[in-house]
C-alpha cells in the first residue's frame, strides 16, 4: 500500500470534487465511498474536529475508527461562524461537483449555504442532504441518530427476541445503509446533470432508509392488518432459516430458503418424506408461523446429534447454505477474507499502520483503492486554502 504522496486517485470517480460538511457516521461514510473510487474529497471540519475522532478505540491519541472512516480525504479546518472562513468554504463549494452535508435542516441556510444560494454561482452542484427525518415534514427539525430513526422506521420493533424488549444491532447499520442510498442518489443526480447541466438536491432521511427494510411488511399491513412480532434468530415467514443448536454446545446457521435447497437439507437429514407433508411442501407453507416452528424443532433435533463442524461439512457437500457465527477474531483468520483483500494494512504516520476493511463494491475495470489513511485534523488546511482563499 503506497502512501498518498505517490499514489494518485484512480477509479471511476476520478476528477470529481466533493466537499464534505458532515460529522459522525452517515455523511462521512458516504464521502468515504466516493473517495475510495477516486473522487477528491475535501472534508471541512470545525476547530474541535469531527466527533468521530473521539469515537471507538484508540492507540495513544489516534482514533482507529477515524483512520478508516476518514481515509482518502483531505482535512481542512474552517470555522463556518467566522466570515472569512465562510467565504473560503463558499469558494470551495463553487468549484465542487458534489456537496455532502448532514446538519439539521435549516443550519446550512442560516450560514448562507442553502441550495438556492449555492446554485446561483454553481448551477451544476449536486447537494446531498442527510438528516434524521428529511428536509420537509413535521419531524424535519428533530435531531435524529440512526438508533432513533430505526425505532421510528419500524426496524427496532422487529429486532430481537419475541419475549424481550426491542434490541439493536451493536453497529451503525442505518447510518451505513443511508450512506449507500446517499451515494447512489448523488451519482443518479450526476447522471442527470450530464444531460441537463443542472444539479439538484438529494434529500436522504435516516428514518426512510431504515423504513426501506420493511418492504414486505408495508403491503401486508394494509391488506391484512398484520403487525409482525420479533422473531429472534428466525427470518419472518421464511423457513428453514435460523440458528440451530449443535452437539458441541455451539450453533449453526442454516438458510434453506428455496424449495430445491430445502429438499437437499431434508435429504442430508434423511427426511425427504417431509417434503411431501403439506405444511412443509413449499415456501409459502413453510413460512406459516406454526409450520416454521414445527420444522425448526425437527431440524434442531437433528443438528443436536452432530458437532458444528461436521454439520458444516455435510451441508456444504450437498449445497445447503450454512455457517457458524463468525467473530472478528475468526474473520482475521479466514482465508476467504484474506484472498479477497478485505483486511488491508494501511500505513499510518504515528502508529505504523492500521488494518482497515477493503473497498466495496468491486469493479473489474476501474476498481477503487485506499490511497491513504484518515488525515490528522487540519492536515491539509494550508495547501487547500492556498488554492481556494479569495484574493
Amino acid at each position: 500500500m503506497s502512501d498518498d504522496s505517490v499514489m494518485q486517485p484512480t477509479g471511476p470517480l476520478r476528477g470529481l470534487r466533493v466537499i464534505e460538511i458532515c460529522s459522525t457516521i452517515a455523511g462521512p461514510a458516504c464521502t468515504r465511498l466516493m473517495g475510495d473510487f477516486g473522487a477528491e474529497v475535501i472534508k471541512i471540519e470545525p476547530p474541535e474536529g469531527d466527533p468521530v475522532r473521539q469515537m471507538g478505540q484508540h492507540v495513544d491519541d489516534v482514533s482507529l475508527y477515524a483512520a478508516s472512516l476518514l481515509r482518502n480525504k483531505k482535512s481542512v479546518v474552517l470555522d463556518l461562524k467566522n466570515p472569512d472562513d465562510l467565504r473560503v468554504a463558499k469558494a470551495m463549494i463553487q468549484s465542487a461537483d458534489i456537496l455532502v452535508e448532514n446538519n439539521r435542516p435549516g443550519v446550512m441556510e442560516r450560514l448562507g449555504l442553502g441550495f438556492e444560494a449555492l446554485s446561483q454561482t454553481n448551477p451544476g452542484l449536486v447537494m446531498v442532504r442527510i438528516s434524521g427525518f428529511g428536509q420537509t415534514g413535521p419531524y424535519a427539525p428533530r435531531p435524529g441518530y440512526g438508533a432513533i430513526c430505526e425505532a421510528v422506521g419500524g426496524v427496532r420493533h422487529m429486532t430481537g427476541d419475541p419475549d424481550r424488549p426491542p434490541a439493536r444491532v451493536a453497529l451503525a447499520t442505518t447510518d451505513y445503509l443511508t450512506s449507500t442510498y446517499a451515494a447512489f442518489g448523488a451519482l443518479a443526480a450526476l447522471r442527470d446533470k450530464d444531460k441537463t447541466g443542472l444539479g439538484q438536491v438529494v434529500d436522504v432521511a435516516l428514518y426512510e432508509t431504515a423504513f426501506t427494510q420493511m418492504e414486505p411488511i408495508v403491503p401486508a399491513y394494509e391488506k391484512h392488518g398484520t403487525v409482525p412480532k420479533r422473531e429472534g434468530a428466525n427470518l419472518p415467514r421464511m423457513a428453514p432459516n435460523s440458528l440451530y443448536p449443535t452437539q458441541d454446545d455451539s450453533y449453526i446457521l442454516i438458510a434453506a430458503n428455496s424449495n430445491p435447497t430445502c429438499e437437499r437439507l431434508m435429504q442430508a437429514m434423511g427426511r425427504l418424506d417431509l417434503m411431501q407433508v403439506p405444511e412443509f411442501a413449499n415456501i409459502r407453507a413453510r413460512g406459516e408461523p406454526a409450520n416454521a416452528r414445527a420444522l425448526d424443532q425437527i431440524i434442531a433435533e437433528w443438528t443436536c446429534q452432530h458437532a458444528c463442524q461436521d454439520l458444516a461439512v455435510m451441508l456444504e457437500a450437498v449445497g445447503v447454505p450454512n455457517t457458524r457465527v463468525y467473530t472478528i477474531a475468526d474473520i482475521y483468520q479466514d482465508a476467504h477474507f484474506l484472498e479477497r483483500n478485505m483486511l488491508v494494512k494501511v500505513p499510518h504516520p504515528k502508529i505504523g499502520h492500521t488494518t482497515q476493511m477493503g473497498v466495496v463494491p468491486r469493479l473489474s475495470r476501474t476498481p477503487g483503492a485506499i490511497r491513504h489513511t484518515g488525515h490528522e485534523l487540519g492536515q491539509d488546511t494550508a495547501d487547500v486554502l492556498a488554492a481556494f482563499k479569495p484574493s
